[in-house]
């Protein structure tokens, strides 16, 4: 998994296309994690009747999500048990949870296997385009939010010197950056919202201030979308009253959102949280 800090943690982003999995296929069972140390962690289970699928760790060319792994394109089959086409190394998991149609999608990050999502079924389930291709575009989201981290994580490490912004700049910066937060906040349509937050990451990227980077290992830290909005305005000073009046929050949700990301980053006081943020590349 990235090692870089992200506006929403890895976990979560799994969490949320695990359940937009099910969602989308009407599968009643949806699994599936991002590999960290060569390894596939499931950290997102939803439907189960057991707790057969706690604990799964696959590898890759085990199993049906190995296999769709290390050959980049889904696999399915509506009768694991049976099944010749698959290693059985996770029939405690997958059979201990009963299911028998088992579809596999890789998550592929530029030609690399980052991870799989599952959708399962208990009895043997036809599965064709109408049920693929939807599960497919969940699973290329996925994709496409783990390449952009990866591509401004990889800005931010070769920030230099001579990229430093001037101070008046840089409030511009942080000023557009807050804008373009509570923009996207109150947008549904998901193309624009993602293109707005490439945007977002260019900002964070160009103000890079090696300055103000720290010189030993900095823990992962892994703010939600909202405690990113509040933290971008009350880098501008604003006041809980202002920035729930930008975001379209109550003040009491405001005060909660900075209570967590002050929490999260070790901070005592919003100034705190926001220069720690900022050092952690998560502001601009």
């Amino acid at each position: 998994m990235s090692s870089s800090a992200e506006l929403e943690s890895e976990t979560d982003l799994v969490d949320r296309a695990v359940r937009e999995l099910a969602r989308r296929t009407r599968f009643p069972v949806a699994f599936g994690g991002l590999i960290d140390q060569g390894v596939v962690n499931v950290t997102s289970i939803v439907g189960n009747r057991t707790h057969a699928l706690d604990g799964l760790r696959v590898r890759p060319e085990r199993g049906l999500g190995g296999r769709a792994m290390m050959e980049l394109r889904p696999r399915m089959t509506n009768d694991y048990g049976s099944s010749q086409q698959i290693t059985h190394d996770y029939d405690v998991f997958v059979l201990g949870e009963g299911l028998s149609t088992l579809l596999a999608l890789p998550i592929v990050v530029e030609g690399r296997p980052r991870g799989v999502l599952y959708a399962g079924a208990w009895e043997e389930t036809p599965v064709g385009g109408v049920t693929t291709a939807p599960a497919m575009q969940v699973a290329q989201t996925v994709a496409d939010e783990l390449r952009i981290r990866d591509e401004v994580a990889r800005r931010l490490r070769s920030t230099t010197p001579l990229d430093a912004v001037a101070p008046r700049q840089r409030e511009e910066l942080r000023a557009s950056f807050a804008e373009l937060r509570s923009i996207a906040a109150s947008v549904d349509d998901a193309e624009l919202r993602a293109r707005i937050s490439q945007v977002e990451l260019r900002l964070v990227a160009l103000a890079g201030d090696p300055a103000d980077a720290p010189t030993g290992p900095v823990a992962t830290v892994h703010l939600s979308p909202r405690e990113t909005d509040v933290l971008a305005c009350a880098g501008l000073g604003a006041t809980n009253a202002e920035i729930a009046a930008t975001l379209g929050l109550r003040e009491g949700t405001v005060k909660a959102y900075l209570g967590a990301a002050m929490s999260k980053l070790d901070a005592s006081t919003r100034h705190s949280a926001v220069a720690k943020a900022r050092r952690a590349g998560l502001l601009p």
